[in-house]
């Protein structure tokens, strides 16, 4: 198959109608998954823990699964975001945007991919693939062993700093409505998907800003454990002279996020 065979199967993709719907599937069942991160933050920052769960998306995952009818759920969440991906890849094919949505694009699929091979896992094998905390160390560690290792991971950490920034950005500047169909919107829908938004990002932004500190300490130290995933990072937060109170305000953001997916399910430029 050739570029232009790809690029056609990509725009006839793009342009199903199903997909269209899986698509917005996919985008309730993310809210489904940061609703229940932020839900297992909030335990950690005034419960005193999360009933042994991580606070990243395996530990999501196994939540649902616990629940009744978890398996059905969690087979519809793997089609919804395994069509997200193939969204994702689309647009990324087709390129309607500037270099740097289709590039945001391909992020896309490749994390869309692995929510989507872990929610297989647990369904297949009973293994969601271990917690983000493990990979990140994992993948740390491989980085590390590579020529020029230390310095690709310092790259790693400045990258995921540069994304908290974007994402910090993107929220207070509110440039994520630029992907909803606002002018379909009523204006008290509209008005609630800005503050939700607004928070989401805020809240998404320090996680991953703080996520880079911790790999650049990692590559500065040339120590892998200095890592740390998104439970692990959450969990930091409650560590600092503001204690448990700003992990609550991160973890209200992740469910006030996850409202927010909702409202894209429903009015996002699919």
């Amino acid at each position: 198959m050739n570029g232009l065979q790809v690029e056609g199967a990509a725009r006839r993709a793009a342009n199903s109608q199903a997909l269209d719907r899986l698509a917005r599937l996919g985008l309730a069942c993310r809210g489904v998954l940061y609703g229940l991160i932020g839900f297992l933050a909030l335990q950690i920052a005034f419960g005193g823990g999360s009933g042994g769960r991580e606070a990243d998306k395996t530990g999501a995952i196994e939540m649902i699964r616990e629940q009744p009818f978890g398996t059905v759920l969690l087979w519809l969440m793997a089609v919804g975001f395994a069509a997200l991906a193939l969204w994702q890849l689309s647009e990324a094919v087709i390129g309607r945007g500037r270099t740097k949505e289709r590039v945001e694009s391909a992020a896309r699929t490749v994390v869309y991919t692995l929510v989507t091979a872990a929610i297989l896992g647990l369904l297949l094998r009973g293994d969601a693939g271990g917690s983000t905390d493990e990979h990140s160390k994992d993948l740390t560690a491989k980085l590390m062993e590579a020529p020029g290792g230390q310095f690709l991971v310092g790259l790693a950490g400045l990258g995921l700093i540069a994304l908290g920034a974007y994402w910090l950005h993107k929220g207070w500047k509110k440039r994520f409505l630029k992907d909803l169909r606002t002018g379909e919107m009523p204006p008290k829908a509209r008005e609630l998907a800005e503050r939700l938004g607004t928070a989401g990002y805020l809240a998404r932004g320090v996680i991953a800003a703080v996520a880079g500190v911790f790999v650049l300490q990692a590559a500065v130290t040339y120590d892998p454990d200095r890592a740390k995933g998104i439970d692990a990072t959450l969990r930091s937060l409650a560590e600092t002279p503001a204690g448990p109170w700003l992990l609550g305000i991160v973890a209200l953001g992740l469910l006030l996020f996850a409202v927010y997916c909702f409202f894209e399910a429903r009015w996002h430029r699919v």
